[in-house]
């Protein structure tokens, strides 16, 4: 994300991908939901993709 989280960290998974999206820090495990095209302006790069198997 463009801004880290206020606990430092600046990781964040992606729990529940539809209409809105589900991130979780993977610092202190705290949960947000956004919509997708407010999570779209936010998101600053992808640093590991999951594997789609």
């Amino acid at each position: 994300m463009k801004k880290s989280h206020p606990c430092g960290t600046n990781s964040w998974k992606i729990i529940r991908m539809g209409a809105d999206i589900r991130i979780k820090c993977e610092g202190c495990a705290h949960s947000v939901m956004l919509p997708r095209n407010e999570f779209a302006k936010k998101m600053k790069k992808v640093i590991v993709e999951a594997d789609t198997e």
